[in-house]
């Protein structure tokens, strides 16, 4: 080596930087990879994928070959420029040879190529992998060799990397994250219906419920005509059946089943002839969650449940449909509508808002963040600030949002006005919450 030609040196330098170029990038652009998108791609059989999947299979092993020869080839190339410094410098080539090939391996043979993996690792991976994989076999016996004294190391810590598989999973808000991130990737509309079947675990039946209050059913109590006519009328397909008190359910009428009942004339007909009609009700309990409950629907085969608090009073019924609106968005106008006519905006910016209405439906149609964690109804969420029903109207503010009483009763705070934008307000008759 010491009677080579000088430029054969340097050519043999430049092909060693260009190899632990080879071995740096090859090194980040396996780390870097997708481990989903490799996952899906070899499920699709692709061959650089699973070429690349065998590699990963045994990380350490994987490591172990590139490591050993990334170090061989730096071992090399700094023995060559030594000899290149000593021939052109004397024994001060020695400590130039050594600086100015640091600088050359960091500049070429790591930062460049480590860089360029990193942004593309998928390109680099699978390039790379076609010499890897037979190298592998090569180097095996040297890459056991240092793999068992490596493990034997890591083993007297009190890790060990055999036994050890790392499976990489993501938790729901991590998957939200990556929902989020595939922008253009995926349809707006398809993008909200994903984000919003994640959300389903965070949210329970009481959430979406109607409440008892706005339940509508047959009182076996009333008498035949008011029921017939009650049928003939009502909005809605199924209707649950009570006698006296919600509390006292005895089943659910779907109309379709109705339908036999009111063909012939009304004095023809008896309490007798609708119970007849009506099948088992189906009851929930009010925590249950919604991703649960979807698939409990599924079980049996039911789409109305009737929802019970701890005590096993009624608290509201809850419908597939509701659910799935909880996906997918309103199926019809009727939900619009509702809202519109509980949430009025003003001139002024801010919004009159209906104290029954529920604060999940007040976030969604104007796209606030009033807090959920608590109260479900706005008039719920102002009389657990003030801590009861006030004598007149007052304002205070709950998480940036200020909420001002512009009609009370009795019972409730029937109307609000909500807006965003925090106002002065008089310290004598307002409060903050």
């Amino acid at each position: 080596m010491n009677e080579a030609p000088l430029e054969l040196l340097f050519a043999i330098v430049l092909g060693l930087l260009f190899v632990s170029a080879f071995f740096s990038g090859s090194e980040t652009g396996m780390m870097s990879l997708n481990r989903y998108r490799l996952k899906h791609l070899t499920n699709k059989g692709d061959r650089n994928a699973l070429r690349v999947a065998a590699l990963l299979r045994r990380p350490d092993r994987l490591l172990g070959l590139i490591l050993i020869g990334n170090n061989l080839v730096n071992v090399f190339a700094a023995s060559v420029a030594t000899i290149i410094g000593m021939r052109l410098f004397g024994d001060a080539g020695v400590a130039l040879a050594g600086i100015l090939l640091t600088l050359a391996m960091l500049v070429f043979a790591e930062v460049t190529p480590k860089t360029v993996a990193a942004l593309h690792p998928e390109r680099v991976a699978f390039a790379a992998s076609w010499v890897l994989r037979p190298l592998s076999y090569v180097l095996h016996p040297f890459v056991l060799l240092v793999n068992g004294i490596s493990n034997g190391i890591t083993k007297l810590v009190g890790i060990d990397a055999k036994a050890h598989k790392h499976v990489e999973h993501l938790d729901p808000d991590e998957l939200r994250t990556v929902v989020d991130e595939a922008g253009d990737l995926i349809p707006d509309q398809h993008q909200g219906m994903l984000l919003n079947v994640l959300d389903l675990e965070k949210s329970t039946v009481e959430d979406i419920m109607i409440p008892r209050s706005e339940v509508v059913g047959l009182n076996l109590e009333d008498s035949v005509s008011e029921l017939l006519e009650q049928i003939r009328t009502s909005e809605y397909t199924r209707l649950p059946v009570y006698e006296g008190d919600l509390n006292n359910v005895v089943g659910l009428l779907h109309l379709r089943k109705a339908a036999r009942i009111i063909r012939g004339e009304d004095d023809t007909v008896t309490h007798q002839a609708i119970r007849e009609e009506i099948s088992e009700p189906y009851f929930v309990p009010e925590s249950t969650k919604l991703h649960t409950q979807l698939f409990n629907f599924q079980q049996q085969k039911s789409r109305m449940a009737l929802v019970v608090d701890e005590y096993g009073e009624v608290q509201g019924i809850v419908t597939l449909e509701d659910l799935l609106e909880e996906i997918v968005g309103d199926f019809t106008t009727n939900s619009a509508e509702e809202d519109a006519e509980d949430i009025l905006p003003q001139d002024d910016g801010s919004y009159l808002i209906d104290g029954g209405t529920f604060i999940r439906d007040i976030n969604r149609a104007l796209n606030w963040e009033l807090p959920t964690d608590g109260p479900k109804t706005l008039n719920g969420l102002a009389m657990e600030i003030l801590e009861n029903i006030p004598d007149g109207n007052i304002g205070f503010i709950v998480a940036g949002y200020y909420i001002e009483t512009t009609e009370i009763s009795d019972k409730m705070i029937s109307w609000l006005r909500v807006s965003v934008t925090e106002r002065e307000h008089d310290p004598d008759n307002e409060e903050d919450g």
